[in-house]
């Protein structure tokens, strides 16, 4: 019968309670495991994960079931391997860098697969290496993870657990399970073959008594050896095919203090020897990592084993690269020291934070990775596969607003000074639940260079002297009659122009295109001026790094054109107000109205990227954070798709 202090434990910790029992007395007997189905027996040489192309995104107008990726495929084989009454995973980043769109899928995988199954995910921040980390990148990771929807059960750390774990590195010497080793790194690798693939052999100091080993751990936990002077390594079967079962090293001593545990540690664990333990502490079921760590698994086992704690089942899914870009720390690290890029979040990037300041919507993130689904084999998307999605994504859920990215002014001679008309557009004509608003259409309207010919011409339907166009949703056409040029750079500066307005009774010819506009009226705050930023593909190739100088020399001229003067109509400030846009994933908890250009203070507060549109004719765009009450810049996010059968 449970006693009153257990009735108040969660059920993580009642589980963790049972699966531990046998962990608190040093000399406890093995733990009986529980039953579960017994893992697939690795090869001693297991190859590599293949590689293959993503299938195509769905291309069908009905909304992918959002938990598919859970409900057939590998991670419904995963959960069948090993039923669970209660799921627990854990997402565990090293907080030295800014998380990637390739995280996004371990994230999505890790909080959904607990989330489908009635679980809960852990944060557990991997902070074993304190001369890597920083507090910014564990503020960015939480922010990330906050933004794609999901919420932790609780945010752990590894260093948590640094006191257990160095009991348990002491429990692992005194089972003849690790030695102190004073090898050099060039020793080890002899060790391991060498360069030439040669015999393996075991380090001199493997067999050095236990009773040794331990005082020697003890004097690098006290300080008496400087970083690579002395390592423990674990004692597994340098016979074994895998290069992870090589005595892996377990402790080793760093000169750094640590952000949460201060001077108070000189060795800390490595990640091989941290990550398996801290998965067992926490009562995790399901370890679900990527490939790269598929022959980490056996050694995973081992040490769960050999120190005879609870052992989770881990399994690997085919991680997700995208290609055309580059995603290294160092690499972008680069890009940011040199000014190619205006920091960690330029739009042009691939990391969370750049997407999110680019006006990706997390949503869009989500339904991709679950397009995609999960498996064995490494998926490799191109950036434009990427952006398909996200424009699928937005087709359906932002509004539409007129823009004008290089306006030039029409005047209409034959309408009053003072003529307004008021005219209704819808924010989106297929779904009249987004509702519409009203713009000013004037003497004098803006419209794109693009559509305006000095000559006529029969391939040519828009603008042009003596040719009539519409403008969109304005009832009657105008025909250009005249424009100006500046003599020096030879652009069209005004184009003068007739409004076709019938006598009443009389109908009119239906122009053949119709193209956006902005009107100027005072009264309306029309045009809203802006900066838009276009950005291509940062560089020139699939693959960067293989460029001739390496990718510093694959970066593109044109990755990011701006035009300083563009003109939005003013249906912008009713989509401000309902902000964020759309509703969706990680953005559904925040509030409207007020928006801000810096994350992390409130997360109720929506970003200006949640400020979407689409661009009529020109591309969906957001609000970027370097928006002002003075001046607004817009980051296209996408552009639109391309139709072969538009009219010219």
């Amino acid at each position: 019968m449970a006693t009153e202090d257990e009735g108040k434990k969660s059920l993580p910790e009642r589980v963790k309670d049972k699966m531990e029992s046998a962990v608190t007395d040093r000399t406890v007997k093995k733990q009986k495991a529980p039953k579960q189905p017994k893992p697939p027996k690795e090869p001693k040489n297991v190859k590599p994960p293949t590689t293959k192309p993503a299938k195509a995104p769905t291309t069908s107008t009905e909304p992918l079931d959002p938990d598919a990726m859970f409900k057939e495929g590998w991670l419904k084989g995963v959960y069948a391997e090993r039923p669970a009454e209660h799921v627990f995973t854990r997402f565990p980043p090293e907080p030295n860098g800014y998380l990637h769109i390739g995280h996004s899928k371990a994230i999505t995988v890790n909080f959904g697969f607990a989330r489908y199954h009635g679980g809960d995910c852990y944060l557990r921040f991997d902070d074993t290496n304190p001369e890597a980390e920083d507090e910014k990148f564990f503020v960015a990771i939480q922010e990330m993870v906050a933004w794609l929807g999901f919420k932790p059960y609780k945010i752990t750390y590894s260093s948590d657990n640094f006191d257990r774990l160095y009991e348990l590195a002491e429990r692992l010497i005194e089972y003849d399970g690790a030695y102190v080793c004073h090898c050099t790194d060039e020793e080890i690798k002899l060790q391991r073959g060498g360069p030439n693939h040669g015999p393996r052999f075991a380090c001199a100091h493997r067999e050095r008594p236990t009773e040794e080993s331990l005082a020697e751990f003890r004097a690098m936990r006290d300080g008496k050896y400087k970083p690579r002077e002395a390592f423990l390594r674990m004692k597994q079967n340098i016979e074994d095919g895998n290069p992870q079962m090589w005595d892996l090293a377990a402790y080793r001593v760093l000169d750094a203090p640590h952000h949460r545990t201060g001077v108070k540690w000189r060795i800390y664990p490595t990640y091989d020897f941290t990550h398996c333990l801290c998965d067992s502490f926490e009562g995790i079921t399901h370890s679900l990592c990527t490939t790269e760590f598929l022959q980490s698994r056996v050694s995973y086992e081992w040490l769960c084993d050999a120190v005879k704690v609870y052992k989770p089942m881990q399994r690997e899914y085919g991680r997700l690269n995208v290609t055309g870009t580059v995603m290294s720390k160092r690499k972008i690290a680069k890009l940011v020291e040199l000014g190619v890029v205006r920091g960690w979040d330029d739009p042009r990037l691939y990391t969370l934070v750049a997407l999110r300041r680019r006006g990706i919507p997390p949503g869009a993130i989500l339904s991709f990775i679950n397009e995609l689904g999960v498996s064995t084999a490494l998926t490799n998307i191109q950036i434009v596969r990427f952006e398909q999605s996200v424009r699928k994504y937005l087709e359906l859920t932002v509004p539409r607003l007129m823009l004008v990215l290089d306006p030039v002014p029409v005047v209409i001679d034959n309408l009053p000074d003072d003529y307004v008309e008021e005219v209704e557009l819808p924010f989106a004509p297929k779904d009249p639940a987004m509702g519409s608003h009203m713009v000013p259409f004037t003497k004098t309207v803006y419209i794109d260079r693009s559509d305006f010919r000095e000559v006529e011409s029969k391939d040519f339907f828009r603008m042009a002297p003596g040719k009539s166009v519409g403008l969109l949703k304005v009832p009657y056409p105008v025909k250009a009659t005249s424009f100006k040029k500046d003599e020096t750079s030879g652009r069209v500066t005004e184009i003068h122009a007739e409004y076709e307005k019938p006598p009443e009774g009389e109908s009119f010819k239906k122009p053949k295109t119709y193209i956006q506009w902005v009107g100027k009226s005072q009264q309306h705050g029309s045009p809203v001026v802006a900066e838009a930023r276009m950005f291509n593909p940062l560089f020139k190739s699939e693959n960067p790094d293989a460029a001739g100088g390496g990718y510093l020399n694959d970066i593109r001229d044109d990755s990011e054109e701006i035009y300083p003067t563009a003109m939005i109509e003013t249906g912008l400030t009713e989509i401000r107000r309902r902000a964020p846009w759309p509703e969706e994933a990680g953005e559904q908890h925040m509030e409207k109205g007020e928006l801000t250009s810096e994350h992390g203070k409130d997360s109720r507060v929506p970003g200006l990227e949640t400020v979407r549109f689409q661009g009529l004719r020109v591309a969906y765009f957001c609000l970027d954070k370097d928006t002002t009450t003075d001046k607004v810049v817009l980051n296209r996010i996408v552009s639109l798709k391309e139709d072969a059968g538009k009219a010219a």
